[in-house]
């Protein structure tokens, strides 16, 4: 019998790239710093065994935006898994983010563990819901997988996270969520993005793990839009056959003067 090993997994967030590699999410050239995100997985390639991206990959829904994001994952060569947030174009995501090592697939298993990544995107809306088919779907996945440790991953926070303006844009359906994950005590993690900042919460044994952005940070506890000053970011997660894990979050040294006043976001 094949030995499991512990796996490392990056997750990459709400990296709003354009079509236009020059073009600024408030003022901040969204391409420049997620190169300098790359440049920093890049150092810790040996280590990492997949990449996990949830949602808001590109800025602006088209075509050009996620070849541009499958150009700039290509180097680090790691296998690498996609969902949808409110600015992505779903079915263009479909079509472009199939080649290489960039796979469709929304359940797998790597490390003695299975992933399953929901659309929580709603068309011309910024909130998440979790469609009753979505909900079907991953009740039928975890029947299917109770032996393994689990870890899901979607893009918006089933949570408020103390900061009035982003709570209105979470996840609406949170209730409907748990009821599918209290059933299954397999389920150990739950990965999100949407609110550029880091975010920790454990329910019923299950840890929620919210993650910054690799463009611009949202100021934690705001009541209106506010950005913060902290330098963009991503997720390690080290996950271990035994259904344990360790996770934090490393920063890049990438700074870029961003528009601090407060101003409307979706």
């Amino acid at each position: 019998m094949k030995e499991v090993s512990t796996i490392t997994i990056a997750q990459i967030t709400d990296m709003h790239l354009f079509a236009s590699e020059q073009k600024q999410l408030l003022g901040m050239p969204t391409t420049e710093s997620f190169h300098a995100v790359i440049e920093g997985l890049k150092k810790l390639r040996e280590e990492l065994d997949l990449l996990l991206l949830t949602g808001d990959l590109s800025g602006d829904g088209t075509p050009q935006s996620y070849s541009n994001l499958q150009n700039l994952l290509s180097p680090l060569f790691l296998p690498s898994y996609w969902l949808p947030g409110n600015h992505d174009d779903f079915t263009i995501m479909n079509e472009v983010l199939n080649l290489g090592l960039v796979s469709r697939r929304k359940c797998f298993e790597r490390g003695g563990w299975n992933f399953v990544l929901l659309d929580s995107s709603v068309k011309n809306e910024v909130h998440g819901c979790l469609r009753g088919e979505t909900l079907e779907w991953l009740d039928l996945q975890l029947s299917m997988t109770a032996d393994k440790p689990t870890a899901i991953a979607l893009h918006h926070p089933p949570f408020k996270i103390n900061s009035r303006w982003l709570d209105n844009t979470s996840l609406q359906n949170s209730q409907e969520l748990f009821a599918v994950l209290d059933k299954y005590p397999q389920v150990r993690l739950v990965f999100f993005g949407h609110i550029h900042q880091e975010f920790y919460l454990q329910r019923q044994g299950v840890d929620y793990l919210g993650t910054p952005s690799t463009c611009v940070q949202f100021q934690p506890r705001s009541k209106k839009f506010a950005l913060d000053r902290k330098p963009p970011g991503f997720r390690l997660i080290k996950l271990y056959p035994n259904g344990t894990w360790e996770s934090w979050v490393e920063r890049v040294p990438y700074f870029h003067q961003v528009e601090l006043a407060a101003r409307g976001f979706g």
